[in-house]
């Protein structure tokens, strides 16, 4: 199967390099890929979406998959559907549950998923007036995409007033922040949970938890994540259920009757109140580090997986997973997220432990190829993986993998998986 992948961060390389480790041969392009998915493919340089559509069908690409969120709000679904591809992805109608924040939370209102008391608008004197009902903290939110960072949890309401004036100015966020949600706090625990959808059936993947702060122990600012670890104790076939019930089920009939079939990933932010789901967000694509951990836990074929769901035959298969826990640890470039980092040259020490060869591995992220040597360029760089029969287990082993790598600057959290340790 020729397969085409849509990004270049570690969700894209991780999806790969399942799809690499299949019994049968694929042919896999990037666009635009890493410097380390040169090694697994072909990466592309071609930004237009309808010329990259003319080059699936010139190539008879099988199915091409999208990683990250912007292409999905663009269109790009559309533009390969109307050229007759088989894409994985949500429509730009459907995109909007992560596209908008405004379109998502009117949504879950509209059809009675679980969500926190918010409010949305443009106007300063009205999110103003709902910011003093509020306890605090208090959630605000700016409209658009604003790469996993467009959410401020205020500790006071002179904090929320502040947040809400910058993003309605374009201070903070620019064209994302022109309408805001003020929401409040739900004081519970947050897990990611994502449902692969043909728009009728889905399957629903293991719970994870990532790590959305720079620092150990939750500190400091939200980055993109540092960590993630999968599948969580934190969850039991009950409150699987009530998410299939309430959240899921009603979210894809909802979006048939909005006529914009929900096909692709959604992923379903969730607080956890009282033994009970709350909706806190939808994203439409995997999450990043969370994708890097769940891939290797699938033990069925993850190209028929997308395939299938890609042209509405989710029913015709069962997707499987191993028994065991994985655990990731970003290892981000020096300056991140604060700003850019200088390139640095990556040094992989040589595994020579059984162990931690079989059961740890590297996806890569932030990362060029200069003269054959892979270089760290910023953000975050990669992701070690481990795997082992006990969450302790997996994370010991990829904390092992990480002190193999070295780069100039490098960060990392110590203590990924702490809430289930």
């Amino acid at each position: 199967m020729k397969i085409l992948i849509l990004g270049s961060g570690g969700r894209e390389y991780s999806i790969a390099r399942a799809i690499s480790n299949e019994d049968e041969n694929h042919e896999l392009f990037f666009q635009p890929g890493n410097g380390a998915t040169s090694l697994l493919g072909k990466n592309l340089d071609i930004k237009d979406y309808d010329q990259l559509a003319e080059f699936a069908k010139e190539n008879e690409i099988d199915l091409t998959i999208v990683g990250p969120e912007a292409p999905l709000v663009d269109g790009v679904v559309d533009i390969f559907k109307a050229n007759s591809l088989t894409i994985f992805g949500p429509s730009k109608e459907a995109a909007q549950l992560e596209g908008s924040k405004v379109y998502m939370k009117n949504f879950l209102a509209k059809y009675n998923i679980p969500t926190a008391a918010y409010i949305e608008s443009d106007s300063i004197e009205e999110l103003f007036k709902f910011t003093d009902k509020l306890n605090t903290p208090i959630v605000v939110k700016a409209d658009g995409l604003c790469g996993g960072k467009g959410v401020i949890i205020a500790q006071s309401h002179d904090e929320a007033k502040k947040a809400i004036s910058e993003m309605l100015s374009g201070k903070s966020f620019g064209d994302a922040g022109k309408k805001v949600i003020v929401e409040e706090f739900l004081d519970g625990y947050e897990l990611s949970m994502f449902a692969v959808c043909d728009g009728d059936d889905y399957i629903l993947l293991p719970a994870a938890q990532d790590h959305k702060r720079v620092g150990d122990g939750d500190t400091g600012p939200n980055t993109g994540g540092m960590g993630a670890y999968a599948p969580t104790p934190l969850v039991d076939e009950e409150l699987y259920q009530k998410v299939r019930e309430r959240i899921i089920r009603p979210t894809l009939d909802g979006m048939k009757k909005e006529n914009a079939p929900f096909e692709g990933v959604l992923f379903i932010g969730i607080m956890v109140v009282n033994g009970e789901p709350i909706t806190l967000e939808f994203n439409v694509r995997f999450g990043d580090p969370e994708c890097e951990i769940l891939m290797p836990l699938m033990t069925s074929s993850v190209s028929d997986m997308f395939y299938k769901a890609a042209t509405n035959r989710l029913g015709e298969i069962k997707v499987e997973f191993s028994n065991q826990y994985a655990v990731g640890v970003v290892m981000a470039s020096e300056n991140y997220p604060y700003g850019s980092s200088t390139p640095a040259e990556i040094i992989v020490d040589e595994t020579h432990h059984d162990e931690i060869a079989e059961n740890t591995h590297i996806s890569y992220a932030g990362v060029s190829m200069e003269d054959d040597r892979l270089m760290a360029t910023g953000g975050r760089v990669l992701v070690c993986v481990g795997l082992g029969d006990s969450i302790k287990e997996a994370r010991n082993r990829a904390y092992l993998r990480c002190g193999q790598v070295h780069f100039a600057g490098k960060k990392i959290r110590t203590d990924i998986a702490y809430q289930a340790l």
